[in-house]
């Protein structure tokens, strides 16, 4: 019979143990960010791939983090929380061995899907290990410190990263996660050893897994390819989308007559999960693409080291994380659509300032609309989550929460795919667009190639290098445009989404739910408890 230890760690112990856990938050989520800066070197080391090709590396590392979350649940049922986190970090350590030793991207790959992988089953599971050991009067103090660690991708990373791929080459970021990895799993390990816990017989819905992996895949897949291989023209991609227009009907069905699924689909019958979501997953989205292309784009495209690109996101960090730790503590009591709203408001300002940039010689241009942004970013989790998360039972919750992270990191991971896809349509238009204004293609009467060149040429450049010349400008500014496009879409988005959170139910009051409604919700949370 499984035996309980009742007793909370205190004192050294206890802190520690917060320093263990929050390390192994902190080390998940840095590799996620840090990765983005160092990507053109990657991509470049890995048997000179291109920054595209580079990218799949990231992106279904989002993925396989996304898809632990529902089997770590289960997984922490039939092992144990600690057991199954030390065993998820040191999977992450050897997987981390296999990333730094990598010389081609046949090995990186699938080496960087299981390190995603296994930091994402370290997710819930440490974040559930954090709540048992905070007393109930320190839980939101113990989540906006969980919370914190959220903005490591988005801030330390990014310049950490930049360093390491500048100063002592990008394998060092995974040669670090493992002595680190087997720290973290040993001191947890022996910290919580010989602690019970109540093992849980459920039966896992391996099926709506494969589903629902086959559809996050198979779109990723789709958004990762279709560039360089010429979307469905490709036999491969029209097989691949085939695989994903059949499954997803497969799954909604399966699930919603499945009593343990593997993603509780019943949860958007509430209103209020299904516009937190909306507004969760596509806001998160746009950021985690507009970042990734950004970062990149800054040093592809305006010359900047990883270090220099990195050293902008910083600044994020200043206003960012005072927000996300006082807003668990505002939004009590209020209407969280009030704050949603004004934030996405402020994400849509900021994101459409960032639009307006034309000048790639300018650092300070970019730095102020950054540092409002982190402001925004960091305030803006938590009021949506209270938003999707409000009217739903505990048992609920729980499921809401977790569904709720994997969606978003999934969507993450389409973000940074989808607006590579939009850089690669938009800049030839404006390229076109920029082309035209030379040789009278526009307008007859104005022809400023001649007279430019003839300057040029005059100054002692050769006319080749004066063409050439030209159309690196030209190149250049087309990208930027391209960009810039981006951001202003982003900032159209995001004001959809401001006016879409008014359709939920306030928060500040109870829902009061028909007599039908909880006799259902009763039935269901003892359907669910039955092995």
């Amino acid at each position: 019979m499984t035996v309980f230890f009742p007793r909370r760690l205190r004192g050294w112990r206890f802190t520690l143990f917060n320093i263990a856990l929050g390390l192994g938050h902190m080390i998940v989520l840095f590799n996620a960010g840090s990765y983005i800066a160092l990507m053109p070197h990657v991509a470049g080391d890995l048997g000179g791939v291109s920054p595209s090709l580079g990218t799949w590396a990231q992106t279904d590392f989002m993925i396989a983090l996304a898809l632990a979350f529902p089997i770590a649940r289960w997984l922490s049922g039939r092992f144990g929380d600690y057991r199954l986190f030390a065993t998820a970090f040191v999977i992450y350590a050897a997987a981390s061995y296999f990333c730094a030793i990598s010389e081609t991207l046949r090995l990186f790959l699938p080496a960087r899907i299981v390190l995603g992988f296994a930091g994402g089953v370290t997710l819930p599971i440490g974040q559930a290990l954090l709540l048992k050991e905070y007393p109930a009067r320190l839980k939101s103090v113990g989540l906006g410190i969980w919370g914190l660690f959220t903005l490591m991708p988005f801030t330390i990373g990014f310049p950490i990263g930049g360093w390491l791929a500048d100063e002592i080459g990008w394998r060092y970021l995974f040669y670090l996660n493992i002595p680190v990895a087997l720290a973290i799993a040993g001191v947890t390990g022996s910290l919580l050893y010989g602690r019970g816990f109540q093992r849980r017989y459920t039966r896992f819905d391996f099926a709506g897994f494969i589903l629902l992996a086959l559809i996050f895949g198979g779109v990723q897949t789709i958004l990762n390819m279709g560039n360089d291989f010429d979307w469905f023209d490709s036999p491969f991609l029209r097989g691949v989308l085939i695989a994903v227009v059949v499954a997803l009907p497969c799954f909604v069905i399966w699930e919603l007559g499945e009593r343990h699924p593997a993603m509780d689909i019943r949860l958007f019958t509430h209103r209020n999960f299904t516009i937190g979501i909306i507004c969760l997953v596509l806001g998160f989205l746009a950021i985690q693409g507009l970042l990734s292309l950004f970062i990149v784009q800054l040093q592809l495209l305006l010359g900047y080291s990883s270090f220099l690109a990195g050293l902008l996101f910083l600044v994020m960090i200043f206003l960012a994380a005072p927000a996300i730790a006082v807003m668990h503590e505002l939004i009590k009591g209020v209407d969280a659509r009030v704050f949603a709203c004004l934030n996405l408001l402020g994400l849509a300002f900021t994101l459409s300032w960032i639009g307006l940039f034309d000048d790639p010689g300018s650092f300070d241009q970019i730095v102020w609309p950054m540092l409002l942004l982190g402001f925004f970013l960091g305030s803006f989790f938590t009021p949506l989550t209270a938003i999707a998360l409000h009217g739903l039972t505990p048992s609920q919750m729980m499921r809401a929460a977790e569904e709720a992270a994997a969606l978003r990191i999934a969507a993450g991971a389409l973000g940074i795919t989808l607006q590579g896809v939009m850089l690669f349509r938009r800049s030839p238009f404006h390229q076109l667009h920029l082309a035209d204004q030379f040789g009278g293609r526009r307008f007859p009467s104005l022809d400023l190639l001649p007279r430019l060149s003839s300057r040029l040429e005059a100054a002692g450049l050769d006319p080749g290098i004066v063409q050439g010349k030209l159309l690196a400008l030209i190149k250049q500014q087309a990208a930027i445009l391209a960009v810039n496009d981006a951001f202003l879409m982003a900032g159209y988005l995001f004001l959809g989404l401001a006016g879409l959170v008014w359709l939920a139910h306030p928060t500040h009051r109870p829902l009061r739910p028909s007599p039908a409604e909880d006799l259902r919700e009763t039935k269901a949370e003892e359907l669910m408890e039955q092995p």
